[in-house]
């Protein structure tokens, strides 16, 4: 599987942004929007954007995979954020006219607990041995995904650590234009980010499963690559996401040469998320999913039995694919 970059930090806006006092169509109560200028960030010029890989940003929650208990494990993200009265003082700092310096945390006392296991991302910045809060005054960070876990169980439904698999959706090697759903060796994703999807993620934008029976995959960061991209220009992206079928994304996240990330968002675009129907949406989908190597009796209610009682089936979009057990 192909691996590009992985998402440890906060990505910034391929353009320029500026804050309008208008409610944000990205978070209810939200009283402002943070809108795309047409001029490009220094980051993204740094980075050499105009000869970086365009892929399909993917809504869903980020995840990562590394070793944990001496085998590749799923973790989530979680963000250290600050107690109520350092996030006080930290709101204060920000609307301060003096606030030149930055902002000092005391990483000992300032922050929330997390759960034990828990690391901070591999790219947040660290002084004296300790990590720095972001602009946002957050520490982003992982957590293990225990089997059976009630508060990550979503992230559990699609990974068996018995056999070191996760359910995995990517374009099926022989038909790029066909996708497909398959158990992945947790081992070849080692060290790569990926967002899980599906019916109680995000509000399921993309239209998977039911409630009776939810529907979850993870998908590679990077999986789908962005094809007949417009310039860089922000009419031309404008029209592009407005116009074309293959800008029925959330977004797009250029990953560049020298591993940096830089994203653009519809919403960074006045443009409205989620779409009655997706780009992903419109693609056919395939089943692989031959268990039969594993020679283990899967629980018959989980994701991966579900998906080997269909194998070999095609579907014409994900949203068909319907459990009724």
């Amino acid at each position: 599987m192909s691996r590009l970059g992985s998402v440890q930090r906060k990505m910034p806006c391929v353009f320029v942004t500026e804050v309008k006092a208008e409610p944000s169509a990205k978070r209810e109560h939200q009283p402002f929007k943070v809108l795309a200028t047409e001029t490009l960030s220094e980051k993204a010029l740094e980075a050499d954007v105009y000869n970086a890989i365009a892929t399909e940003k993917v809504d869903g929650t980020c995840c990562y995979v590394t070793n944990h208990k001496g085998q590749p494990y799923l973790w989530a993200r979680l963000d250290r954020k600050p107690n109520k009265q350092a996030e006080k003082r930290f709101k204060k700092f920000l609307h301060s006219k003096e606030n030149s310096k930055a902002h000092l945390w005391n990483t000992e006392e300032d922050f929330r607990p997390v759960p034990e296991g828990w690391v901070p991302a591999k790219e947040v910045e660290r002084q004296n041995g300790k990590p720095v809060p972001d602009e946002n005054g957050h520490i982003p960070g992982w957590v293990p995904v225990e089997k059976n876990s009630k508060q990550y169980c979503w992230h559990s439904s699609v990974v068996n650590y018995e056999f070191g698999i996760a359910l995995v959706l990517r374009h099926n090697p022989d038909e790029p234009g066909l996708l497909e759903i398959s158990a992945v060796p947790l081992s070849e994703l080692l060290e790569q980010t990926l967002e899980l999807i599906g019916t109680n993620i995000n509000g399921n934008p993309y239209g998977l499963g039911s409630k009776r029976y939810p529907l979850h995959f993870l998908i590679p960061h990077g999986a789908f690559q962005v094809e007949n991209l417009p310039t860089l220009k922000h009419n031309d992206l404008l029209s592009w996401f407005e116009d074309c079928n293959e800008g029925k994304i959330e977004g797009i996240v250029w990953h560049c040469g020298d591993g940096c990330l830089i994203k653009v968002h519809r919403h960074h675009l006045g443009l409205c998320w989620p779409l009655p129907d997706t780009y992903m949406n419109s693609k056919p989908v395939i089943i692989n999913m031959n268990l039969n190597k594993y020679g283990y009796a899967f629980n018959k209610e989980c994701l991966f039995s579900q998906f080997s009682k269909i194998d070999k089936q095609k579907f014409d979009r994900l949203k068909d694919i319907i459990f009724d057990v």
